[in-house]
């Protein structure tokens, strides 16, 4: 099983950066995003509860469902697809807390790599790779 958790502290307002993050179809002016696309609005917000979204970096593509959308302060989200390998994610989550004119951001996710035999070392693989990259993401945040 994979468990990631990054927290950082941006010199950025909390709108600035709940906004960049919940942009889900301009992902891809990130380092290591190749593909951003909203397939689905959400139900309130055009990128709210219920939005799917489409996020690619390189060979890997996934499909992301907004689960809970709270402006500035929460979004979670479910991969419900993935390739090229399975993902099964029980926990994603990203929350934003303002700390004077700076954002303390917290992102979780968990889940477990779906390939026989290599599945444990895949679970490590991601971790490090998505750690490395949402803390890229954060910095482009604070440069915007």
């Amino acid at each position: 099983m994979f468990r990631i958790h990054v927290e950082r502290l941006l010199n950025t307002d909390i709108d600035t950066v709940f906004e960049a993050i919940a942009d889900h179809a301009r992902y891809d002016r990130f380092p290591g995003v190749s593909k951003s696309v909203l397939v689905e609005e959400g139900k309130d917000e055009k990128n709210g509860t219920g939005a799917l979204r489409i996020i690619g970096a390189g060979r890997l593509e996934l499909t992301e469902r907004i689960t809970q959308f709270e402006r500035p302060n929460r979004m979670h989200y479910r991969i419900e697809q993935s390739s090229p390998f399975a993902v099964e994610h029980t926990r994603g989550e990203i929350v934003l807390k303002a700390e004077g004119e700076q954002t303390r951001v917290v992102w979780i996710s968990e889940g477990r790599v779906r390939v026989p035999l290599l599945g444990r070392m895949m679970d490590r693989t991601a971790e490090r790779s998505f750690s490395k990259a949402f803390n890229s993401l954060l910095k482009a945040i604070e440069r915007l």
